[in-house]
């Protein structure tokens, strides 16, 4: 018989016994990497309509982190990196891909002030991954290698030395993966299979997609994951790369943004890549004005959850939960 998968969609948390008097109290901080930990456990995705400057270094005011997307030249993200910097983000975070310039990519990068290097590819569990973890390694930063979701593509990057793992295969709302192809593993439990192994290497999850409220947030915790990445919940916000539209007239009007999928074929044509091997798509987003209203939304969500959950930090958090798994009529074994 075949196991049956779960997301969040499919569970709820249980409450605790809580001794939390003050939400304020609780403390959110996490690892990002094995050797960096943010005050916030939140991270905006490396996606080309998500994070820059801008976004990033928002994101950064809040102890937080955005990772900046490979989808532009070196000189570009190198660029970013260093505004960073020089803005004093106290944590940088750069993308590379496996093959083509990312060797070049990576040095500039790092050389611009990365620490963390975020190897961005679709099925993490490869040859490639394990190659570009160890040129990595040579450059003295943290690497996050993923995407993956399975027990034995963790041991593999664990084995490979990832400082953090990054689990989702094709949950996002912008990613077609399972769709086009029928592989995929639903999100929660992709975070249990993975969370069991990589806590054995003492080395941080990031659950990455699927998340469509605060709560959400709070599951992913909940299961295993160390910080969650978020790329829905900020599209069309003010800091996102991209411009604002306007669609119709006063008083009748709507203000959007483009919010696509790294492999759809709005970011292939944008970028100039062969335009086989789709599996994503592209959408308009309502305009959301400033990052810090959805970051502050999910700050305030984690509160409340830990304080359900009568936890005082993350790893209270994750000992202390359990979830329930709401009936479905629609599950079918075979």
């Amino acid at each position: 018989m075949a196991k049956i998968g779960l997301t969040f969609d499919d569970i709820l948390l249980i409450p605790n016994y809580s001794e939390i008097l003050s939400r304020m109290d609780v403390d959110l901080s996490s690892q990002v990497t094995k050797n960096f930990r943010l005050k916030l456990p939140i991270i905006s995705a490396n996606m080309d309509t998500i994070t820059e400057f801008d976004m990033a270094n928002t994101m950064s005011g809040y102890g937080a982190l955005g990772i900046i997307h490979r989808f532009c030249s070196v000189d570009e993200e190198a660029d970013i990196i260093q505004r960073l910097m020089l803005a004093e983000n106290p944590l940088r975070a750069a993308s590379i891909g496996v093959t083509g310039n990312n060797k070049a990519r990576l040095k500039a990068v790092v050389d611009a002030g990365a620490q963390i290097i975020c190897i961005d590819i679709a099925h993490g569990h490869h040859k490639l991954m394990a190659e570009t973890i160890e040129m990595c390694k040579k450059f003295n930063v943290d690497v996050i290698a993923g995407n993956i979701a399975t027990k034995e593509a963790a041991k593999f990057l664990c084995d490979c030395g990832a400082d953090a793992i990054k689990v989702g295969i094709g949950p996002g709302s912008m990613c077609t993966t399972r769709i086009n192809t029928g592989f995929g593993v639903p999100q929660v439990t992709a975070i249990e299979e993975v969370t069991e192994v990589a806590k054995k290497y003492n080395i941080p999850i990031i659950a990455d997609g699927g998340i469509q409220n605060s709560g959400d947030v709070a599951k992913a915790l909940a299961i295993g994951a160390d910080t969650v990445m978020i790329g829905a919940l900020f599209a069309g916000c003010k800091e996102t790369p991209g411009t604002i539209h306007k669609e119709g007239n006063f008083p009748n009007y709507r203000l959007y943004k483009r919010y696509r999928g790294s492999a759809s074929l709005e970011s292939k044509q944008v970028r100039g890549d062969e335009k086989r091997n789709v599996e994503g798509i592209s959408s308009t987003i309502d305009y959301k004005g400033p990052a810090k209203y959805v970051i502050q939304n999910i700050e305030d969500g984690l509160r409340s959850a830990f304080s359900y959950a009568g936890a005082k930090n993350i790893d209270e958090y994750h000992k202390k939960v359990k979830y329930i798994q709401k009936f479905r009529k629609d599950i079918r074994t075979v």
